[in-house]
């Protein structure tokens, strides 16, 4: 069964983008999922993802942004996991598309977002596609807890992409974890943003769905909870009215109270599963308030206790 998670992927596999905003897509697939070695003088990228759609996506990238001739290969991973590795592999020109997309300098490869990406706003959620893609997942909306994530291998790109998606307003926070870093997103409506910044709108709706169903469902709970506990507390109250009024007849009768807490001693007695304001509306010798009734019980209580 597809996760929640390989959805919102596949739907931003699936989407149609400007060349400059694919380019930043592509540059944070890269940075995040390649890995380049030398092979007689030779650059040589591989790009790898355990997701097919991925991989064909930065296959077909390449190509179109690039025209760059690369190999897509499909390796079974070892041990126990049963998902395929898929490597995209580039032998020809890999300098220049590493430079092009700044990735590399001539020198060393830069963990840095480039400057042209971070003043851009559709670029800057082509870059957040391509990290989500590269290294993302997000919790399906009907478990206990949202939560949303990208791990970096980086501090700084990490801290970058935590900025980048703050001048959204998400909220994003950092994290240190044992392997690398991670930004990561608590708040439902946040994530349900950031599913919106990165174009994958079919998934926002089903986000939604299942989120206002669950906060329904959730509100209902905590009303029934809530009349169940004021119930409890009638029938606790009760119990000690009439446990103070049968004290008070055992020991020196009901007629040794004055007249009024004495007909509501009775009446409660008769009246045992009554609200307050039940007993005030049909008290026989006529209506008294809810706040009346329950001085007077409390009188009797208090009455009850110093015998």
């Amino acid at each position: 069964m597809a996760t929640f998670a390989s959805e919102v992927k596949k739907e931003c596999t699936l989407l149609e983008v400007h060349k400059e905003h694919a380019k930043a897509e592509l540059t944070a697939l890269i940075r995040m999922n390649g890995a380049v070695s030398l092979y007689q003088q030779q650059f040589i990228l591989n790009v790898q993802s355990e997701n097919a759609a991925i991989a064909r996506r930065i296959f077909s990238l390449l190509k179109e942004h690039f025209q760059a001739e690369s190999e897509l290969i499909v390796r079974r991973k070892m041990k126990l996991k049963k998902n395929n590795v898929y490597i995209v592999r580039c032998r020809y020109h890999v300098k220049e598309i590493l430079m092009d997309l700044g990735i590399f300098d001539g020198i060393t490869l830069n963990h840095h977002i480039s400057e042209d990406i971070l003043n851009s706003e559709q670029k800057k959620r082509s870059y957040l596609r391509g990290a989500f893609l590269a290294a993302g997942s997000v919790n399906n909306p009907e478990t206990s807890s949202y939560h949303l994530e990208i791990y970096s291998n980086y501090a700084a790109h990490n801290e970058e992409l935590c900025r980048m998606m703050n001048d959204f307003g998400l909220n994003a926070r950092v994290i240190e974890r044992r392997n690398g870093y991670i930004t990561y997103l608590k708040e439902a409506e946040k994530i349900a943003d950031f599913l919106a910044i990165i174009g994958a709108n079919s998934s926002l709706l089903k986000f939604e769905d299942v989120r206002i169903v669950r906060d329904m469902r959730n509100s209902v709970n905590r009303l029934v909870n809530c009349e169940n506990a004021n119930m409890n507390k009638v029938i606790d109250a009760s119990q000690r009215q009439l446990e103070a009024i049968r004290k008070i007849e055992r020991v020196q009768g009901l007629d040794s109270l004055n007249e009024k807490l004495s007909e509501m001693a009775e009446y409660r007695l008769e009246n045992p599963e009554m609200s307050l304001k039940e007993l005030g509306e049909t008290l026989p010798s006529g209506p008294i308030s809810k706040s009346g009734v329950n001085h007077r019980l409390r009188r009797i209580v208090q009455i009850a206790e110093k015998l």
